[in-house]
């Protein structure tokens, strides 16, 4: 018989194996979801020949050049759409993740902590009076205005917010509400900006409000990639203190876990993963629920491995539904905020009555 100690061993091994088999799963699905993604559209083209183009594009370009129109669907439009959505999923998934270990809740997203809101207020204010505000600016360049407005509002609902955990006796439930008052705040100021600039920059505002995949190019990935890969591999260096987090603050203290400097810089790099995509794409719901709420039911709570299994079902997710946002009514496209909306919405629903069954049962 195995002893009490090899048991658990053999217990911990097993489990441990179980999480790098999902997490493999999860990361062959993303590469076929990508190559589905990348033919799918009304220029169709074989799988065999997609894999030959992108293998082409990376080793030898100018092979591309006797098929042009090949080239600019799958390498100049489609591509840069793809990495696009696994990278904002990846950044909004892990800054659910991070943010609902940081505040031991898991309702807390960047949705919830006013962070999408106070992004679409930047953008807003941007589009409204960006030119008139910034007009040494060209006007090719005010795109980037947009960008730059919606990351610095992300931020500043951020430091409100620790700002408010620094008060004496604040709590998790305390940030919580916090959040959604400064949500309902930038909304307000959203709906004012709306209803006071002409119909022209009313529809722009709207169309960003609804979160696409529209600003995907060469020139947003180079910017997007960096940041999100740069702080998923800092928040996933920081797992086990979020695993001591998971205790309690006292707990992680007498373990020497700076709580303060952990939570201060766990909040930040997570907004800048999740601001720095939401410029470019607009507001986009639930990706920073589902993916970790998903994750948890399928290896549990542990960080080590919920934060990547989060990244790749956010990926998942957000790519899925994309291309399903632009192929379901084709040629006419539907905004991917909406299609997230309503899975969303379903999958909540789901949670309710998945959580009301246990509670009967």
């Amino acid at each position: 018989m195995k002893s009490p100690e090899n048991a658990s061993i053999s217990l911990y091994l097993s489990g441990r194996k179980q999480k790098f088999i999902v997490i493999t799963g999860l990361t062959i699905l993303l590469f076929c979801a990508s190559i589905y993604a990348l033919n799918a559209g009304s220029y169709h083209l074989s799988f065999d020949r997609i894999l030959t183009i992108v293998h082409q594009a990376v080793m030898n370009p100018d092979l591309l050049k006797d098929f042009p129109s090949e080239k600019t669907v799958v390498i100049d439009f489609r591509m840069p759409r793809v990495l696009l959505a696994i990278f904002t999923g990846i950044s909004l998934a892990i800054a659910g993740c991070v943010m609902q270990a940081l505040l031991r809740n898991p309702l807390v997203s960047p949705f919830t902590l006013g962070l999408s809101s106070a992004a679409s207020f930047g953008a807003a204010l941007a589009i409204v009076f960006g030119a008139s505000l910034m007009p040494f600016i060209p006007k090719e360049f005010q795109n980037g205005v947009i960008i730059f407005s919606a990351f610095l509002l992300g931020w500043f609902s951020i430091l409100f917010i620790y700002a408010i955990s620094q008060m004496k006796g604040s709590s998790s439930a305390t940030l919580i509400l916090a959040g959604v008052v400064i949500g309902y705040i930038f909304t307000a100021g959203v709906m004012i900006l709306k209803y006071l600039t002409n119909d022209e920059k009313l529809r722009e505002i709207t169309l960003w409000l609804m979160g696409g995949m529209w600003g995907a190019n060469w020139g947003a990935i180079i910017i997007v990639a960096p940041i999100s890969l740069l702080c998923f591999l800092y928040l996933e260096s920081k797992a086990w203190d979020l695993n001591t987090l998971s205790a309690g603050d006292d707990v992680a203290k007498n373990l020497g876990v700076n709580v303060n400097r952990l939570r201060l810089t766990g909040l930040f790099v997570s907004t800048l993963a999740a601001s720095a995509c939401l410029a470019f794409t607009g507001i986009i719901g639930f990706i920073g629920l589902m993916g970790p709420h998903i994750g948890r039911m399928l290896i549990g709570n542990d960080n080590r491995f919920l934060i990547p299994c989060s990244a790749l079902l956010g990926a998942l997710i957000l790519l899925i539904s994309d291309t399903a946002a632009r192929t379901i009514m084709d040629p006419v496209e539907i905004p991917v905020g909406v299609i997230m909306y309503v899975i969303g919405g379903i999958f909540f629903m789901f949670l309710i009555l998945r959580g009301k069954h246990r509670m009967i049962t």
